[in-house]
């Protein structure tokens, strides 16, 4: 019944996730990539990835893809694979939104004998009570009885040609013990890194969110040594270069914690945690410190103008960067606007640079018109907030021409040598 060799496959979302999958699937099987926004689905059969996470050449090779927003065009398949995003609303909740609604596109479409697998991150739990619930009610089928489920969570690095969906080893479950061999089965046929069958959905879902958690505590570790080691008047990478020399040191680096991964997924946990009656208190701790990181950059950023006698109201301030990583154009939960939002308090002027960036997207998502380029010797200030390889190959001579004949450079990430910044995180 559940055979390999018989799928016809829909990806449901084809943002950083959905995409890379359909690409990989449709070089091996019948795969329509599904996606509601209709641009999108136009942009990809012009060969056009606007996320930068297919060439393509490699989008031309998936030969049995494609792609449409016509929910007809799904009623074939047979296993549909959901990748929506799974945010957090203005409280730091789970915002379940785009994932009901695509159960709820699921529950028309969905027939007997059919399997769903969710690849989006959500809390331990959310599968089974919250999506396919969604799906028996409009379709009126059974779980379990009349149609089955998988759970196999993303593990997408934006902007990394390195590790890709087919070299990351991929966890799977499934809703009963045939149907998590099937789904570890469907992976195998694109994973080359191999896969993890979990004992059940919930284990796999538990294991993605904590991936994130486990990452998220360390960095914001990391950015509390910074702060402290700010004040005794220690240069923090100094200290974490000796500290290094030991070989089991793991080698984090303190910064904004932003993306649509690490900020986001320790609330899903946490979320579930005090439903059950739990108050977590370490990560938390950590998601407060990391919160407070573009709150933090901006005050060194102005006791140092100050220190330099630098009038603070009405300076020019020039951020470069506002992705949420280097070399990837994602603006998803970027904590750069929080040193922005941070700076306004203070009545300072701030342009933002980035190469990378949609400028209408930056616009539409957090009403910020990044320059086409900065003004030259314009600023009393420039923070260096995101590592792109432009920023690398301007150096710190190209850098420190946008500004004034005196101003301030804050390095953010370590591109330049200590000796060529005034200020290191």
């Amino acid at each position: 019944m559940f055979e390999v060799e018989n799928v016809r496959l829909g990806v449901i979302g084809l943002g950083y996730v959905g995409l890379p999958l359909a690409v990989e699937f449709g070089k091996k099987m019948p795969t329509v990539g599904f996606d509601i926004n209709s641009r999108r689905i136009g942009e990809l059969r012009d060969g056009i990835d606007h996320t930068l996470e297919v060439e393509p050449e490699l989008l031309g090779e998936a030969n049995q893809l494609s792609f449409s927003s016509d929910l007809d065009e799904l009623r074939d398949c047979n296993v549909y694979i959901i990748t929506v995003p799974t945010p957090i609303d203005s409280s730091r909740r789970p915002d379940l939104t785009p994932l009901i609604k695509a159960s709820e596109t699921l529950g028309q479409v969905v027939a007997k004998g059919d399997v769903v697998i969710y690849e989006s991150t959500v809390y331990p739990g959310a599968t089974e009570e919250d999506c396919i619930p969604v799906i028996e009610r409009i379709s009126g089928l059974v779980y379990n009885r009349d149609f089955f489920a998988g759970y196999s969570p993303e593990r997408i690095n934006p902007g990394d040609k390195e590790h890709r969906v087919t070299t990351i080893r991929k966890v799977t479950s499934g809703s009963t013990p045939e149907i998590a061999e099937f789904v570890d089965a469907l992976y195998h046929r694109v994973i080359t890194a191999g896969t993890h069958k979990a004992s059940s959905i919930a284990v796999a879902e538990a294991a993605k969110v904590i991936e994130n958690t486990q990452r998220d505590i360390n960095i914001a570790l990391i950015n509390e040594l910074a702060v402290i080691f700010n004040r005794l008047g220690i240069d923090t990478e100094e200290v974490l270069e000796a500290a290094g020399t030991k070989w089991n040191f793991l080698p984090f680096r303190p910064g904004l914690v932003g993306g649509h991964c690490i900020g986001v997924d320790p609330y899903y946990l946490t979320h579930k945690a005090e439903q059950v009656g739990y108050h977590p208190e370490m990560i938390l701790a950590g998601r407060r410190i990391n919160d407070n990181m573009g709150a933090y950059v901006a005050s060194q950023l102005i006791k140092q103008m100050i220190k330099r006698r630098i009038h603070v109201e009405g300076a020019r301030v020039l951020v470069m960067g506002l992705t949420f990583k280097e070399n990837c154009p994602d603006l998803r939960n970027t904590r750069v606007v929080d040193i922005l939002a941070e700076l306004a308090d203070y009545g300072v002027a701030v342009d933002v640079f980035d190469p990378q960036v949609n400028k209408a997207e930056a616009e539409q998502e957090y009403g910020i018109s990044p320059v086409e380029a900065p003004e030259a010797g314009a600023y009393d200030a420039i923070i260096l907030a995101v590592a792109h390889r432009e920023f690398r190959e301007l150096g710190v001579e190209g850098i420190r021409a946008w500004g004034k004949p005196e101003h301030v450079l804050y390095d953010l990430k370590y591109v330049l040598p200590k000796r060529d910044v005034d200020l290191r995180l």
